[in-house]
């Protein structure tokens, strides 16, 4: 599914001095239908309740998606932006990482739809959220 050329290390290195890398946003699997990647939870993703922010887990989940697109097309030709996220915030989270892992539901020539399930370390459920990503063609010159 995913492009041959796609590494963790390349990733994590396009992924430098930008929001994901703020966030301590790390990708660490990719597997032949998913891609799956961490976030701390500390003073950068809770909110004042020191709760994880509903939305760090939302750039979390548009990071692992985007990303996830952005794989599965030749970058010559198109490039991938998010169209609409959804999420549902089941459980939440004091301390720690949160692990995303994302997965197609649907890969077409001009639009993705894709899953991400965020959990906590002991593997609960901590936020579910879809994805619907535009792919575009770049503009001839």
């Amino acid at each position: 599914m995913f492009r041959p050329d796609i590494s963790i290390d390349l990733l994590n290195q396009i992924s430098q001095e930008s929001m994901v890398d703020h966030l301590g946003i790390e990708f660490i699997e990719i597997g032949s239908d998913f891609i799956k990647a961490t976030m701390p939870v500390d003073h950068r993703t809770r909110q004042p309740m020191g709760l994880l922010h509903g939305g760090a887990s939302m750039a979390l989940a548009e990071t692992l998606g985007s990303i996830a697109a952005t794989c599965c097309v030749d970058n010559s030709k198109q490039y991938c932006v998010g169209l609409e996220i959804n999420a549902n915030h089941i459980k939440s989270a004091r301390e720690g990482f949160v692990q995303g892992i994302c997965k197609a539901v649907h890969i077409g020539k001009k639009t993705h739809v894709w899953e991400i399930k965020i959990y906590d370390r002991k593997e609960q459920l901590i936020c579910i959220s879809r994805i619907t990503i535009a792919v575009i063609d770049h503009k001839k010159a």
